[in-house]
């Protein structure tokens, strides 16, 4: 690998550290649970602290693209999305208010998701089109080893003995939140220092930036409505990602309904993030050997597979055909089940989506490739809790999920002679 494309790479080891730390395992508790002994809903706080953090990004997110296209402008907003999302994150340590832990976590959210969209879109400057598979993959593996792994094992190990030192819970998370800031600045200097912007357009002389970004995020939609490759597949996408965004959310909730083990779903969890790593470079070998698409379209198979599973293990609970440690032996099976394919379909999607674009335009592109991606978000949990709410049995939810992937599939198959192989 070049040096431009391992800096690149290592940024994904860089901030996966956020998505553990503060968006799973270890802040929302905190938060919750600070915000509850305040006499308020914690869990409703929480939510919309998330949702603002996203909503926000996926409107901006457009006009934000196509102003990082312009020569010199994509490193300059990713710095500033870098510096507000580790700024707000450290912000949080030091604070105990639990306004002040929402705002800090809604900003450093949109921050993480808008630097994330600056940073897919460089992947058109570190490398040729034929290797952007690879590349891709690996980003996504090292961030699962990385950032996924280290910090939230010490984070873990903070938490659970941190007591015997003299460490207690506030004090703990605290320390847990200042590392996340640390190891995503740090590891975040070899792309600072080596990742340029190769390609791009030159800014505008005759009339504002600003007028000139919003034109182009107009020409973009156009682009994209009328070349059916993008189109069709920027359509599946929408569906297949929000089923796999779903399957990621809503496991351990899943799993708390049905009387699962916390320990023992969240140890599960952590063999997910251990078997996306080598799942994820594994199908970037395997996109090369027989095209992206198909690996694509195997994964929406797998996903198929982990919502029959995971329906059989609720139905079977909830019937009484097995007890709670077989239903356990269930949600360990879709645990490696997910892992072999959460980080490859989306690395693969990646690197699909940007083998189609032109590279000089590829900021505003990825702006509408991750507005489909964070709108996509909010239609799973709602089908789920839709589903839920009508039959009153969760795991009928989980069939509601499967119709997102069958869904892609026949978008997929429609779009077939448009689509690149």
């Amino acid at each position: 690998m070049t040096k431009q494309e391992k800096s690149w790479i290592m940024y994904d080891w860089a901030n996966s550290v956020y998505a553990t730390i503060m968006m799973a395992a270890v802040f929302p508790i905190y938060f919750t649970g600070v915000a509850n002994s305040s006499g308020q809903p914690g869990d409703f706080w929480w939510g919309i602290a998330s949702s603002s953090g996203m909503i926000v990004l996926a409107v901006l997110a457009p006009m934000i693209g196509a102003l990082a296209n312009f020569i010199g402008y994509k490193k300059r907003i990713f710095l500033i999305f870098l510096a507000l999302g580790i700024g707000f994150t450290l912000f949080s340590a030091f604070t105990n208010n639990w306004v002040f832990l929402m705002l800090g976590y809604a900003i450093s959210l949109f921050a993480f998701y808008g630097g994330n969209l600056i940073y897919d879109s460089f992947l058109s400057d570190v490398t040729t089109p034929d290797r952007m598979d690879k590349i891709s993959g690996y980003g996504f593996a090292f961030g699962y080893i990385g950032g996924s792994t280290i910090p939230f094992l010490i984070s873990i190990a903070l938490i659970t003995f941190g007591s015997n030192f003299g460490i207690n819970l506030t004090l703990a998370v605290k320390i847990s939140v200042v590392i996340t800031a640390i190891w995503w600045g740090l590891f975040t200097i070899p792309f600072l220092k080596n990742v340029k912007q190769l390609y791009g357009i030159e800014k505008p002389k005759s009339h504002p930036i600003f007028r000139s970004a919003f034109g182009a995020v107009l020409a973009t939609a156009k682009k994209i409505y009328l070349d059916k490759r993008l189109f069709f597949f920027i359509l599946a996408y929408f569906f297949y990602i929000d089923g796999v965004g779903t399957v990621m959310r809503m496991a351990t909730a899943y799993g708390t309904t049905l009387g699962l083990d916390a320990t023992g779903m969240i140890l599960a969890l952590l063999v997910t993030q251990l078997v996306a790593f080598p799942c994820s470079i594994w199908f970037a070998v395997l996109s090369r050997r027989f095209g992206t698409l198909k690996i694509i379209k195997g994964a929406i198979f797998i996903y198929l597979l982990i919502c029959f599973v995971g329906f059989i293990m609720g139905f079977g609970l909830e019937e009484g055909y097995f007890g709670v440690e077989t239903a356990l032996v269930f949600f360990w099976t879709l645990a490696v089940l997910v892992g072999t394919v959460q980080g490859g379909i989306q690395a693969a999607s990646r690197a699909y989506f940007c083998q189609m674009i032109p590279p000089e335009h590829s900021g505003e592109f990825f702006g509408f490739f991750d507005i489909f991606g964070k709108f996509a978000a909010v239609l799973g949990p709602l089908m789920y809790s839709v589903t839920l709410g009508i039959f009153g049995r969760s795991s009928f939810s989980i069939v509601s999920i499967i119709t997102l992937f069958a869904i892609a599939l026949i978008v997929l198959r429609i779009g077939k002679k448009h689509l690149l192989k």
